[in-house]
């Protein structure tokens, strides 16, 4: 697995322990989603400013967000993610970037009464799975989505 976590902001620091959790998440989502191969993916941590800019030039929503994930292929309106799924499970499987602002995650954590450690697992696990073709467009993949995110969390014990 190749895991580069970018930090580029300055208002919350990062500790070792966070990067880990990170890093188990990835591993975690990959398994229980049955992929074959080496997930690659980029984790950018910035802060609200810059991950508005990303939303307003990307989404077209000039205000901060907490996650934004960014495929390697790129889809159009309506086209399924086809992944490149290796023989080989050693052979490296290019996902794409995730980019979180830990500052709104912090502000969400406080709101929600749960660590900032749980909420950034939270965020990561739903960029994720974006990368890996899944959707909340409809109440059905909302629900297939969330129930998702909240097996991940249990299986690393990132409780509320």
């Amino acid at each position: 697995m190749e895991l580069a976590i970018l930090n580029q902001q300055n208002k919350i620091s990062v500790p070792e322990e966070l990067q880990g959790m990170m890093s188990e998440v990835v591993k975690v989502c990959w398994q229980l989603e049955g992929r074959r191969g080496l997930p690659e993916v980029s984790i950018v941590l910035c802060d609200n400013d810059q991950i508005r800019e990303l939303n307003r030039d990307y989404r077209g929503i000039d205000e901060p967000t907490d996650v934004l994930s960014f495929a390697q292929e790129e889809m159009g309106e309506g086209e399924d993610v086809v992944l490149q799924a290796p023989s080989d499970s050693e052979k490296p499987v290019l996902l794409g970037d995730i980019v979180i602002s830990l500052e709104k995650a912090m502000e969400q954590s406080e709101a929600y009464g749960h660590s900032l450690e749980r909420e950034v697992g939270y965020l990561l696990a739903h960029g994720l799975l974006h990368l890996l073709g899944m959707d909340h467009n409809s109440e059905e993949e909302r629900g297939r989505m969330r129930e998702k995110e909240e097996q991940i969390l249990a299986l690393l014990q990132l409780h509320r």
